[in-house]
């Protein structure tokens, strides 16, 4: 049995063109048609594919710290 889940995104690599950078940055009318849960999707992919975590990837909690704040 596959452990591994199955996907929801793919990167679709014919889905792409050449582009100026005033086109490239007009994402606003797409995002706009979008639910909040579907842009919360799609940056939680994103940040999940650009630093390599996935579902197993368990937090390194040496790395923070806490204190009483002195009023």
């Amino acid at each position: 049995m596959d452990d591994k889940p199955k996907k929801k995104y793919r990167l679709d690599r014919d889905a792409f063109k050449m582009s100026t950078v005033e086109e490239a940055a007009n994402h606003y009318g797409f995002w706009k048609n979008k639910s909040m849960k579907e842009r919360l999707d799609a940056a939680f992919y994103l940040i999940q594919q650009a630093y390599g975590i996935n579902n197993k990837t368990l937090l390194d909690k040496a790395v923070f710290s806490k204190r009483k704040h002195h009023a």
